[in-house]
């Protein structure tokens, strides 16, 4: 086996492989760290207009639903709210 190969396989791991995998996951991390905090900036700029930023959270969160889902989650929202005497 050559030093070449060695390198190319070390304890049955290809570790050029693994070390591009690790490389590209290191890499966007970074960038989900740079997202994250470009979207707590956003955050903070709705908050400084006045919105309501746990109002604005849930919303994000209901576009993300599927219709069917957010008309079961309000049924289900009305018929708990009625069964406190909430509605």
């Amino acid at each position: 086996m050559s030093d070449e190969e060695s390198n190319a396989q070390i304890g049955g791991i290809a570790a050029e492989a693994l070390r591009q995998f690790v490389e590209r996951i290191e890499r966007l991390e970074e960038e989900k760290k740079a997202l994250s905090a470009d979207i707590k900036d956003v955050y903070g700029q709705c908050k400084s207009q006045g919105f309501d930023v746990k109002i604005v959270r849930k919303i994000i969160s209901l576009r993300r639903m599927e219709d069917q889902e957010r008309e079961e989650i309000d049924q289900l929202l009305d018929l708990y709210k009625a069964a406190l005497g909430m509605a």
